[in-house]
């Protein structure tokens, strides 16, 4: 493989000399391809092949099998003339004359460039052309002998010079690797892949619109935090030169958005860049994309409501169906949701039974019968083995979309405790494809509770060695104020286009994912 890498690297550096070569030609006859700074493109390519089908079909309907008012329709449409431009794609040389696909966009259409139409020149001057370089095309659309709708070519104009080779034509970008490194080129190789961005971004477009419609606020909170919160997501960490302090990219924006609702603000709304200094795998990348909403005077089981109906309305509006395939597997999004307690999903799942552990022993001793691990020692609550099991054994069967609700106080320090129950809290998460997809709660608005809550959590940390991390005494300045009964939410956008968009990792479906640079792409300025 190292070997087959060296001769491609080699072949590339080849290549591209012959093509600067090429270049310094141009530049010496007085032609610089990187001249244009514009070219009036009239038509994208997909819109072109549409028009001229409904001008043939209009030709066709109203000639009523005329041949000579057929020919003359088809005529008359040739007088009309296009401007369109892309990358060539491939070329075929038939001597004096040359097809070649052009791809813009939108799509590929196929250009016919003869010497008698554009001179002898120009021609050329064209033939010295290279796949890969961005060309301009003045003419008119036809269709030829084998039915293909094309650009019959009048002049043509080169307005960028590629000096490296794209993949070779039949086999294109296939190692995975290189597709996430060099997207760019992935996108000029495999078209295909711009169709999941562009779901992306109408999936975008529907949660603002739906959230929008509800009346909810779209806002921006700060990416760059003053402090490390006691959260377990591990910040990174960069440094402002005038303030002479270190600064913390956010791992949430919960807090903010939360400061917003005591501000007077019912209902808001943020789609935010989180970042996260963790691991990699198939649905975790360091920054990723977040949308987090606030309600005032609603609670989790309002959040439930929202976030089923907003799924099931993006996913229609998206897919044109609530029913989809993920992996081969189908997900029936527009049925109604199973709704569980966690105490609920481990004993249908395990059997075994929260109500049946009378202290926190018990609740040890069946961990150990079952092979579940938790924290060694006396620590391990009832709430801290029940999370286990969880963890263990329900998630993975969570297929179809199921809301776990009801979350042990141990594992929800942002959440308010059940009223009937305080040891648990009024929180959920929904699963689909045995992955969680958000995270919601009754916002906890006590002060105290909350206070002592993330002083727990910072002496929890700083006893594993982080003494950076603080209370956000602000927040609990803010909540002091007043913070009314609020649902919260959140989700990863990223997972939810996975998901819509049947890709099996998030750097399918993040354009340009973390990726360890590669040392031949460091340019040496040494002298």
């Amino acid at each position: 493989m190292q070997e087959l890498n060296q001769q491609a690297t080699t072949d590339t550096t080849d290549y591209r000399q012959i093509r600067l070569d090429k270049l310094n030609a141009m530049k010496e006859d007085g032609t610089n391809p990187f001249a244009l700074t514009s070219y009036p493109v009239s038509v994208k390519n997909a819109q072109l092949r549409e028009i001229y089908e409904q001008k043939e079909k209009a030709v066709l309907d109203s000639a009523n099998g005329d041949e000579e008012k057929i020919s003359a329709g088809l005529e008359a449409i040739k007088q009309e003339t296009v401007y369109i431009a892309g990358r060539i794609m491939s070329w075929r040389r038939m001597g004096k004359a040359h097809f070649l696909d052009v791809r813009d966009h939108t799509d590929r259409m196929q250009v016919y460039v003869r010497m008698n139409d554009i001179g002898k020149e120009a021609f050329e001057a064209f033939r010295k052309w290279d796949i890969g370089d961005i060309i301009g095309i003045e003419g008119f659309v036809f269709r030829t002998m084998k039915g293909e709708i094309s650009v019959h070519a009048k002049s043509v104009t080169l307005l960028s010079k590629s000096l490296l080779p794209l993949p070779e034509k039949w086999h294109g970008l296939k190692d995975q690797d290189m597709r996430y490194r060099q997207r760019y080129l992935d996108l000029i190789c495999n078209p295909q892949v711009k169709d999941v961005f562009v779901k992306r971004s109408q999936i975008m477009r529907e949660i603002r619109n739906y959230l929008d419609n509800l009346g909810y606020v779209e806002v921006d909170t700060p990416v760059l935090l003053p402090i490390e919160i006691g959260a377990s997501a591990k910040p990174f960490i960069t440094h402002h030169n005038t303030l002479h302090m270190d600064m913390y990219l956010r791992i949430e924006t919960e807090l903010n958005l939360k400061r917003l609702i005591v501000g007077g603000f019912d209902k808001v709304y943020e789609v935010g860049r989180i970042f996260r200094n963790e691991g990699m795998d198939t649905s975790h990348n360091p920054e990723f994309t977040t949308v987090e909403m606030y309600q005032a005077y609603t609670d989790y089981l309002g959040m439930m409501d929202l976030i089923e109906n907003m799924y099931k309305t993006i996913t229609q509006n998206v897919c044109g169906t609530d029913v989809i395939t993920y992996q081969g597997t189908e997900i029936a999004i527009g049925k109604p949701w199973e709704r569980l307690t966690m105490i609920e999903a481990v004993k249908k799942y395990t059997g075994v039974d929260y109500s049946d552990w009378a202290t926190d022993e018990d609740a040890r001793a069946c961990a150990k019968e079952h092979h579940v691990e938790v924290e060694e020692g006396n620590s391990a609550t009832k709430g801290h083995v029940l999370i286990a099991f969880f963890d263990a054994f329900v998630e993975e069967k969570l297929i179809q979309p199921t809301i776990i609700y009801d979350y042990p106080v141990e594992n929800s320090p942002l959440a308010k405790r059940k009223p009937s129950n305080p040891a648990f809290t009024e929180r959920f998460e929904y699963f689909m494809y045995a992955r969680e997809m958000g995270n919601a709660f009754s916002e906890l608005n006590d002060p105290i509770d909350q206070k002592e809550r993330f002083e727990r959590q910072v002496k929890a940390k700083r006893e594993q060695g982080n003494l950076n991390c603080q209370v956000d005494d602000d927040y609990i300045t803010a909540l002091e104020y007043g913070l009314p009964p609020t649902g919260g939410l959140g989700f990863g956008v990223d997972r939810l286009v996975m998901l819509l968009t049947d890709s099996a990792s998030i750097r399918d479906v993040l354009l340009f994912p973390t990726m360890k640079p590669l040392a031949q792409n460091q340019t040496d300025i040494s002298e």
